[in-house]
């Protein structure tokens, strides 16, 4: 199979994937709008609809959520356009802006319990807040090395979670490849968070923490509850603790087994905690869903709980358990890429002659 031919979009499937990103993005603007002028509908769509399908979309075909994703086509509009700045990224400098992508994850998800989870209007602004850095950061930077594949706060999970793609997608961003980041994360087999070419403190750290902490983190965040009317702000030390300790423990439990388990052995022990991370949120997240959560009411979308056997949500929870466990880490299906790495940008000739003279 040559899948370098099949990376080479027709006009008409490329027509096709640009219909579809416009779709997605009026749907995620039609999400955005409703967070400020109809909050009660804006919150369920975005906290209790699009986001608990998320984790599930970056096990299985990530690669489809990155072609699709609203927030990535808007930041890269200007480059689409033509007037993108194009500056290089340095490999140290797309290391920080890894490392800060999973603080800025760290540091956001809490404070949904303390006012995003209850208010549209922030969530809208913090939404508008990442909107605007991303698309200043892809005019001044090269294609998608500073939003998609460096500073968006959704990029470390996807690296955490995409082990496996059910299957590979044409790139519908990128018409050739102008080797934006090294390693590319979305061509690159067997990408995580700990895989880099030139291994660097900022790399480490970002990918020990969403690896090793992210279990414990979101164990901890499920049993903190939402606070309405800002009350939240009084309890906005227990709201970081719980997550915090807890993203501690597996962190130092990750970081023990990786110094007792052989290199070789190594890829298994990151599948081992990625699968446990996407399980832990379907455990507390699913019954939630629909009102059998730890926390009564918080991050319900319909309440079933007067309707459904007790017995409903731990049919749902054993199955998602063992779904990512198989998939993530007993499944034999070949690691593959998130989307086909496109043809390689011809360099002009003159260009060529000054890099080589020889030629």
């Amino acid at each position: 199979m040559n899948l370098q031919a099949k990376s080479i979009l027709s006009s008409p499937s490329r027509m096709y994937w640009r219909i579809t990103q416009i779709l997605v993005g009026l749907v995620g603007l039609g999400i955005f709008i409703a967070l400020i002028f109809f909050p009660e509908i804006g919150i369920h769509a975005f906290w209790n609809v699009l986001i608990p399908i998320a984790p599930a979309l970056f096990v299985v075909a990530v690669g489809l959520w990155r072609n699709v994703c609203p927030l990535a086509s808007t930041s890269l509009i200007s480059r689409h356009l033509g007037f993108a700045k194009k500056k290089k990224l340095k490999v140290k400098q797309q290391g920080r802006l890894q490392l800060i992508a999973v603080i800025l994850l760290l540091l956001i998800v809490p404070l949904r319990h303390t006012i995003f989870d209850t208010n549209g209007l922030a969530t809208a602004i913090i939404i508008g807040i990442l909107a605007l850095i991303a698309i200043y950061v892809s005019y001044k930077y090269n294609w998608k090395s500073a939003w998609c594949s460096g500073l968006c706060p959704i990029h470390p999970v996807e690296k955490l979670y995409g082990r496996k793609s059910l299957f590979v997608l044409p790139n519908a961003h990128c018409k050739t490849c102008v080797k934006c980041v090294a390693p590319c994360p979305d061509s690159t087999p067997s990408i995580h968070p700990l895989y880099k070419k030139k291994k660097m403190l900022s790399n480490k750290i970002a990918g020990a923490l969403i690896i090793g902490g992210f279990p414990g983190f979101i164990w901890g965040w499920f049993h903190v509850q939402d606070y309405f009317n800002n009350e939240g702000w009084k309890y906005l030390v227990s709201t970081y603790a719980y997550p915090f300790i807890a993203m501690t423990i597996t962190l130092i439990l990750f970081l023990v087994m990786k110094k007792v388990v052989a290199k070789k052995h190594e890829v298994i022990l990151i599948n081992l905690f990625a699968a446990a991370a996407v399980s832990v949120y379907y455990w507390y997240r699913l019954p939630a869903l629909i009102g059998f959560g730890i926390i009564q009411g918080d991050g319900m979308l319909v309440d079933f709980s007067q309707s459904l056997p007790n017995w409903f949500p731990i049919i749902l929870q054993t199955l998602t358990t063992l779904f990512f466990a198989w998939w993530i880490v007993f499944n034999k299906k070949e690691i593959s890429n998130w989307v086909i790495r496109p043809p390689y940008k011809k360099q002009n000739k003159s260009i060529r002659n000054i890099i080589n003279p020889t030629v």
